[in-house]
């Protein structure tokens, strides 16, 4: 088996457009160009992660095991270990709080706030309702 082609995180920016869309996920370059119409989410959602690192925005979407499997005709190479973000996190000492999962902007931020209004609702409606 040939060892994958190595790209340059500089040679993936040059490819953020309609006429050549390249994306990084998980360290793995694709060409997206001949699906951009196909694209369930529209073209537009492809073209905005174009030529860049994609893998927080392909995982916050939450892709089905079908759209995995169809990444593999799309594969071009591996992005270079030295373009590669350090999957490691920094100890607690030296973390930067803007960085934790919760304030990601991502959907699962919303789900504390979500069930701790939950339990608020649901204590103050069996409060009134055993007081009257």
């Amino acid at each position: 088996m040939a060892s994958p082609k190595i790209f340059r995180l500089e040679e993936i920016k040059e490819h953020n457009n309609g006429k050549s869309a390249w994306l990084i996920i998980h360290d793995k370059v694709y060409d997206v160009t001949k699906f951009l119409d196909e694209h369930p989410g529209g073209e537009e959602v492809l073209l905005e992660q174009a030529g860049q690192d994609s893998t927080e925005s392909f995982e916050d979407v939450g892709h089905s095991t079908d759209a995995r499997e169809l990444m593999k005709d799309y594969y071009l190479g591996e992005l270079h270990e030295d373009d590669r973000v350090a999957k490691t996190t920094p100890p607690l000492s030296t973390a930067n709080p803007s960085s934790s999962p919760l304030s990601s902007g991502s959907w699962t931020s919303y789900l504390l706030p979500l069930g701790i209004a939950i339990i608020i609702a649901v204590s103050v409606k069996l409060f009134t309702s055993s007081s009257a």
